[in-house]
C-alpha cells in the first residue's frame, strides 16, 4: 500500500499544474443538519475533475523512451482528460479507450488536448478490455484509472489538502467507482489524523463496492447503469478493496433520484456545476444517509463535467417535483374562444404559462374536441391545488402529467 510520503512525493510532482482547489463552508447543509459542512470543490479543477491529480502523476512517474513509445487509458471521461492533459504536457502520444455512452462534453474534452479517442463498450470495463488489448498488440503503457500507486498517491493529495484546510475534521465523505479517490484521500487524511471517520458513497446503480466492503470479499456488479457515470464500475479491485477495509469506516449508497436532487441542489444554491459522480458526497448527506449532527464534515465534490442534455432533464424533472411547473393535458371543445377562456383562468390563476400545444387530430378525441398540453410555471404545491380547483370549477377535464 502507498504510505503518506507517497502522496507527498506526488504533491510535489504536481506543484504548478493543478489547482488548490476551494473549501467552502455549505450554510445550507450546516443549518439543515445543525453541523458544519464545507465542500472541497474538484469540479473547479482543471480539466473539471480530481483526476488529472492521479494521471499526472503516473505520467510524469514514467521514463522519457517509455512516454514516447505512447500512454493508453480507458476512462468513462475524467481519467482520460487528465491522461489527455499529461499527454500533451509531456509532449507523448496518447490513445483514450471510452464507453459508446460517455457524453459528448467529456469526449470533447479529451480530444481538445490532441488525445486519440476511440469510443468502445457499453461502460468502462468494456471499454478498459479493449484498451488492454490494444496496449498488448502496440507495446504502449496502459495507466489504470484507479488500481495504480501512483495515480491512487496523485488522488491522495486532495486528502492533504483537506486537512491543510481543515485541521479538525470529524467526518470525510467521498464519492467511490473504482475506488482510487477513497484510497488515496483516506490514506492521506488518517495517516495525520486517525480519528477522522472516512465514509464513501456508491451510486445504487453500481454498488459494487459497497457490496464487497459488507462482505469482505470482492463482489462484482452484475450490471451497472446510473446518472453518476464517473462511478459506474462493474467490476471491483481487490487492491482497491483491501485500501476500503483498512481506512473506510462506512459505505453508503445514494438512490439516482437523491443523485439528481443533489446535483439541482447545489446547482440552485451553491452555483455549483457538479456531475452525477461528483454530487454523491452531498446526497448523502441531504439524504440523511450518515448522522453528522454536531460534527466538522467536508464532502469532496469530484467532478463537474456533467453532459448539458442530461443537467437539463435533472432542471426539468426537478422543477415540477418541487412543484415549480406543472404540466397539464385539457380536454377543450375545439371552437373559437376556447382557447381564449382557459388562458384566462390561468391568468385569474397567476400561473404563468411556458409552453403550449394544440392537438385536435388524436384519435383518442370525441369530434369536435381537442387536446391542449401546457406546462404552466407555479409558485408551489398549494398554488398547484388552486388551479387544478379552478379547471374543475369551469368543468375542464384535464390530467396532470
Amino acid at each position: 500500500m502507498i504510505t503518506l510520503k507517497d502522496i507527498k512525493d506526488a504533491k510535489t510532482k504536481l506543484e504548478g499544474i493543478i489547482l488548490k482547489t476551494p473549501l467552502t463552508y455549505a450554510p445550507f447543509l450546516s443549518e439543515e443538519f445543525d453541523s458544519n459542512v464545507f465542500l472541497k470543490k474538484e469540479n473547479l479543477q482543471l480539466t473539471g475533475s480530481f483526476k488529472i491529480r492521479g494521471a499526472f502523476n503516473k505520467v510524469a512517474s514514467l521514463d522519457e523512451e517509455t512516454r514516447n513509445i505512447g500512454i493508453v487509458a480507458a476512462s468513462a471521461g475524467n481519467h482520460a482528460q487528465g491522461i489527455a492533459y499529461a499527454g500533451n504536457y509531456f509532449g507523448c502520444d496518447a490513445t483514450i479507450f471510452m464507453p459508446e455512452a460517455t457524453p459528448l462534453t467529456k469526449v470533447s474534452g479529451v480530444r481538445q488536448y490532441g488525445a486519440n479517442v476511440v469510443l468502445t463498450g457499453q461502460n468502462y470495463d468494456e471499454a478498459y478490455a479493449a484498451a488492454i488489448k490494444f496496449c498488448e498488440e502496440n507495446n504502449k503503457t496502459f495507466i489504470h484509472a484507479f488500481a495504480d500507486d501512483k495515480v491512487i498517491a496523485g488522488q491522495g493529495t486532495i486528502g492533504l489538502e483537506i486537512i491543510e484546510q481543515i485541521d479538525d475534521l470529524d467526518v470525510l465523505v467521498i464519492p467511490i467507482g473504482g475506488g482510487g479517490l477513497i484510497a488515496g484521500a483516506a490514506v492521506a487524511a488518517k495517516s495525520i489524523n486517525p480519528n477522522i471517520k472516512i465514509v464513501g458513497v456508491v451510486a445504487s446503480g453500481a454498488r459494487g463496492m459497497k457490496d464487497s466492503f459488507e462482505a469482505r470479499l470482492p463482489i462484482d456488479s452484475t450490471s451497472v447503469k446510473t446518472i453518476a457515470d464517473g462511478i459506474a464500475v462493474k467490476v471491483v479491485t481487490p487492491k482497491l478493496l483491501d485500501y476500503a477495509l483498512e481506512y473506510v469506516d462506512e459505505v453508503v449508497e445514494v438512490e439516482e433520484h437523491e443523485i439528481a436532487n443533489a446535483i439541482l441542489f447545489l446547482l440552485e444554491k451553491h452555483k455549483l456545476v457538479v456531475e452525477g459522480a461528483g454530487a454523491v458526497s452531498v446526497a448523502a448527506l441531504m439524504h440523511k444517509k450518515i448522522e453528522v449532527e454536531h460534527l466538522k464534515v467536508c464532502a469532496i465534490i469530484s467532478g463537474g463535467n456533467i453532459d448539458v442534455t442530461m443537467l437539463s432533464q435533472i432542471i426539468e424533472k426537478g422543477l415540477v417535483k418541487s412543484y415549480r411547473k406543472m404540466n397539464l393535458m385539457v380536454t377543450l371543445i375545439d371552437k373559437p374562444g376556447s382557447l381564449m377562456h382557459l388562458t384566462s383562468i390561468f391568468q385569474s390563476s397567476d400561473a404563468n404559462i411556458v409552453q403550449i400545444d394544440y392537438d385536435r387530430s388524436s384519435i383518442k378525441l370525441e369530434f369536435g374536441e381537442a387536446y391542449l398540453t401546457v406546462s404552466l410555471e407555479t409558485k408551489g404545491e398549494e398554488h398547484q391545488k388552486v388551479i387544478r380547483e379552478n379547471l374543475k370549477q369551469n368543468g375542464y377535464r384535464f390530467k396532470q402529467i
